[in-house]
């Protein structure tokens, strides 16, 4: 059986981990962020701290993926250390909403953002399909749909060259970040005595009194920074495919979590250089300081740039994500565990198309039914359920299987894990007070995949794995 190739580099690595973090977070969470807390300082210092606990669990990653550089990810971590069912249940999350869910609202984002640069010339029903009372087809949708299917037969080619095409896109946007900050400290007209001055009076428009101030708030704003760094651990699933694996793997977990944390705590500062944080709290739901920052030195032209950003950041989250994460289903269906066609590799590419094209399937049926949004406001609960159950994997190959080759080895273990560990459990418990119907609906995801573990668990078949 054809087999897929290692011809993923370091640096198209770091691309597409950095291209999977930076969507559209970092231009549009610092305003409910500053509502949050108050104080630019404290916002600062909850972007950094964000950061640093996604950079713990890069490090626990890169111990994990350089000891097991197979296809799939968590997938093979978690079922090496829990057993098949929780493997399962993770690839099941990913492939139900999770990954396709993002993928639904990354195409949808990128279509929202382009009718702005259009000027609502994707505004409203473009047909109506006469069944049952008439389905009406709408233009966001249909660029939606459009934008996701380019990009996954974009990924049907060889990975060298999906991860050319990361790289590029990835460069435009780490550029797109860099020209706001540099534009707003040399051409933007700031003072230093903002990081000083409170949010108060701001009108924090569409924010809930009960994240404003106090451990609520601090709460409240480290789940939205830690949203904006969702995606640290992308590249995990394209562990089959890369290049000199035990070295490189590392390198394009640490280094790449490293930039981002740069870029944001950068970018972030920009922002408050350029406005006061009541200025930056009264910023309109509507529209994003990084807007308003860009208007400052761009003029009328900022929101057609800004829209412009905001359109090339999503669409290159969407080809990193479409790429990474269509290796799970694959690694699923060659231990017998999905369906077996998905196992299959093009033998001209070297790409699992079938898994690629499953994914982007179901990812249109989101798209298409609306039902992504409610869903993946659920599923944040149940990605930071299965990163704290793989930081904790470190921690039992390191007693289960000590002698096990390590190329890589978490710095500051056991700190670094356990560390990682008790904040995730702690977001989770802070979750399932604050908003336990979207947390009981994450598990509730979870949960919907054992009756389909059962099954595929009871087939004759042991795989299709060589």
């Amino acid at each position: 059986m054809t087999q897929l190739s290692r011809g993923l580099g370091l640096w198209a690595g770091i691309a597409i981990n950095v291209a999977n973090v930076i969507g559209t977070g970092v231009f549009l969470k610092t305003r409910v962020m500053t509502c949050n807390v108050d104080d630019p300082m404290i916002v600062m210092l909850v972007w950094l701290a964000a950061g640093l606990l996604v950079l713990a669990g890069a490090f626990c990653y890169a111990e994990l993926a350089s000891m097991m550089p197979a296809a799939g990810g968590d997938y093979v971590f978690l079922q090496r250390a829990y057993g098949r069912a929780t493997g399962f249940l993770y690839g099941w999350t990913v492939f139900a909403i999770m990954k396709t869910g993002s993928q639904a609202a990354l195409a949808v984002g990128f279509a929202i953002f382009l009718n702005t640069a259009l000027g609502g010339a994707l505004d409203g029903v473009w047909l109506t399909v006469p069944l049952g009372d008439g389905v009406e087809v709408r233009g966001l949708t249909v660029v939606a749909l459009l934008a996701l299917w380019v990009v996954t037969l974009l990924n049907c080619a060889s990975v060298a060259a999906t991860g050319g095409a990361a790289t590029v896109l990835t460069v435009l946007k780490v550029l797109t970040v860099i020209g706001i900050g540099v534009g707003a400290f040399v051409l933007g007209s700031g003072d230093l005595s903002h990081f000083t001055q409170s949010a108060s009076g701001a009108s924090c428009e569409g924010v809930q009194a009960s994240a404003i101030g106090g451990l609520a708030g601090i709460g409240a704003a480290m789940l939205g920074a830690l949203w904006a760094y969702d995606g640290w651990n992308n590249v995990a699933p394209l562990c089959g495919e890369v290049k000199d694996p035990q070295r490189n793997l590392p390198r394009m977990f640490i280094w790449g979590t490293l930039l981002v944390i740069v870029l944001y705590v950068g970018v972030n500062a920009a922002y408050f250089y350029v406005l006061s944080p009541q200025q930056i709290g009264s910023v309109s739901a509507t529209s994003s300081v990084a807007t308003e920052v860009l208007a400052t030195f761009a003029g009328p032209l900022a929101v057609s740039l800004m829209a412009a950003g905001l359109m090339m950041s999503s669409l290159g989250s969407l080809h990193a994500s479409v790429l990474a994460n269509s290796r799970v289903p694959y690694a699923m269906a060659q231990d017998g565990m999905f369906f077996k066609p998905l196992a299959k590799v093009s033998e001209r590419s070297r790409v699992p198309v079938n898994a690629v094209l499953a994914q982007c399937g179901w990812a249109s049926v989101l798209a298409i039914s609306g039902t992504y949004d409610t869903l993946t406001d659920s599923v944040v609960f149940a990605s930071w359920l299965f990163y704290a159950l793989s930081a904790g994997a470190v921690i039992i190959f390191r007693h289960r299987e000590p002698d096990l080759h390590r190329p890589f080895r978490t710095w500051g273990y056991p700190y670094t894990p356990v560390i990682f560990v008790i904040v995730s459990v702690a977001l989770l418990l802070s979750a399932l007070i604050a908003t336990p119907q979207q947390a009981l609906l994450g598990l509730g995801v979870i949960l919907l995949g054992v009756p389909f573990y059962l099954y595929w668990s009871r087939r004759p078949t042991n795989g299709v794995k060589e």
